[in-house]
């Protein structure tokens, strides 16, 4: 039986992560430091998994003679970082991804259980959730976040503390990821994963998900498919995904 979806962030749940490199740029600006994280060296940066872990990496490899001053400013830096993409998230408002909300929905509905399983702070989660789902009615029963698990994606400890909060195995369960770090995150905790190219994961390969698509799609707008299992009309339901969990039985 198919009882929990648990999904990814940045770049899966919404396309999150050019606010974030916006954001440290702003916290840049504001600590006069003379740095500027344009898209194609923050598309390097996200090889590097985790905000705090990115911002250590640039650190290392771009100011190797500074590090040490560099790195005590560093729980500084983020602090403020954070801060800019809340403060980004309510100015823009950002929507969730195609497919997203009405899944969501669907698996409400059809009594499943939904979890988070990310690598960024739960504050950059809460300001997601918040700009989409009443507060009243948040959707996600689980929400295991970055800082709480030891190592980050690759390492499957995100999912498997996710997992371990629900209370389902993860044959009871599909992951949704949108970059290859995730996918070998979620298939090493034993999950199948569904996975959705994003835009700073559009060079990734997407290996060891048993589906990848542009999206989950919508009613008349369907998904591109990209490898892997097709969906009835190119749209991603949980009838779909539930006929498809039953016949791995």
């Amino acid at each position: 039986m198919l009882r929990a979806l648990i999904f990814d962030v940045d770049g899966t749940l919404a396309e999150t992560e050019d606010l974030h490199r916006q954001a440290f740029n702003r916290a840049f600006a504001a600590l006069d430091l003379p740095w500027r994280w344009d898209p194609a060296l923050y598309a390097d940066l996200l090889t590097v998994m985790g905000g705090k872990e990115r911002l250590s990496h640039y650190i290392d490899t771009r100011h190797p003679g500074e590090a040490a001053s560099f790195h005590a400013r560093a729980p500084e830096i983020h602090a403020r970082k954070t801060i800019a993409y809340g403060d980004l998230m309510a100015e823009t408002g950002l929507p969730l991804r195609p497919g997203i909300a009405r899944l969501i929905a669907e698996a409400r509905a059809g009594g499943l259980r939904l979890a988070i399983a990310t690598t960024t702070s739960r504050p950059n989660v809460d300001r997601l959730l918040a700009a989409n789902f009443p507060a009243s009615d948040a959707p996600f029963a689980v929400i295991a976040a970055g800082d709480e698990a030891d190592r980050k994606k690759p390492a499957p400890d995100v999912f498997l503390l996710a997992l371990d909060r629900l209370g389902v195995p993860a044959s009871e369960a599909v992951a949704f990821e949108d970059s290859a770090p995730g996918i070998a995150s979620a298939r090493a905790a034993g999950l199948p994963v569904l996975a959705t190219r994003s835009r700073y994961t559009d060079s990734h390969r997407l290996d060891g998900a048993f589906s990848a698509l542009s999206d989950l799609g919508e009613p008349g707008h369907p998904h591109r498919h990209l490898a892997g299992l097709e969906w009835p009309d190119r749209v991603v339901t949980l009838a779909a995904l539930r006929d498809w969990h039953a016949r791995l039985r």
